[in-house]
């Protein structure tokens, strides 16, 4: 089973490119992040055509997550538990052949410090608790998107750069820790431990041209499913392309 994830950056604004590589990419699921879509304006047709199952939570004009996938997912749900009142579209979970999939979207958090930091370590919380309960089901598990967070100072160009940053302050690399203490593996590093793994270059400032990339596309595996990892990469070639995503593709496979 192959699993990819892609913050797409605006579903209609990138359509050619996503189109192009789901013809090429071989997933039997794929997560994407960063819609930009409501549910009933998403461009359904163009994916259903290619043989896709559709699951969308969407949001106008901001965040908005979905799960493709080649068979229909079973027990799916939209939204994060822990905050009736939250109406941001940022989590969407699904099974597919018996392995549980969760697809996120988590806040920048920037400014920080100020309310999008605060907000973006309570929905961290959330997640550690809601990561508790599917930990402990002992069903085969995988948590993966953007996860706005670099976790080490090598899944980044130049860790001065970020030092103020939400996505590298220590509060914000201590939550993502705390969810490896778990029990989690992160797979793109248990396949790929030396090398930068980048998955995200800013338009702003030559970024792609210099590599001046961070990692922040993330697989977290429970022990039942690690325990199947066959493979994890990153399409990078995909930040190359005209009008592409500011975010690659990452992946994991995983037997039968």
């Amino acid at each position: 089973m192959k699993i990819a994830s892609f913050n797409i950056n605006g579903v209609k604004a990138r359509l050619p490119r996503l189109l192009e590589w789901l013809d090429i990419c071989e997933a039997d699921v794929v997560c994407l992040q960063e819609l930009k879509s409501m549910d009933d304006s998403f461009p359904r047709l163009e994916f259903e055509d290619r043989g896709w199952h559709l699951e969308t939570h969407g949001q106008k004009g901001f965040n908005g997550v979905a799960l493709f996938s080649r068979e229909p997912l079973q027990d799916v749900r939209r939204g994060l538990p822990g905050n009736d009142s939250d109406e941001q579209a940022r989590y969407i979970e699904g099974t597919h052949k018996g392995v549980r999939i969760a697809c996120l979207y988590l806040p920048n958090g920037n400014p920080a410090p100020g309310p999008k930091y605060d907000y973006k370590l309570a929905w961290m919380e959330r997640l550690r608790k809601r990561a508790t309960e599917l930990f402990n089901s002992e069903q085969p598990t995988v948590i993966t998107g953007d996860f706005n967070v670099i976790p080490t100072e090598k899944d980044c160009y130049d860790p001065a750069a970020w030092l103020n940053d939400a996505l590298f302050l220590p509060q914000t690399r201590a939550a993502f820790q705390t969810l490896l203490y778990q029990g989690w593996t992160d797979a793109i590093r248990q396949i790929h431990p030396q090398g930068d793994c980048f998955t995200f270059w800013d338009y702003q400032r030559g970024s792609w041209e210099k590599d001046n990339g961070i990692r922040i596309d993330h697989f977290l595996l429970s022990p039942q499913a690690a325990d199947r990892l066959q493979d994890a990469g990153i399409d990078r070639a995909q930040r190359g392309k005209e009008k592409a995503s500011d975010h690659v593709p990452v992946w994991v496979t995983l037997s039968d």
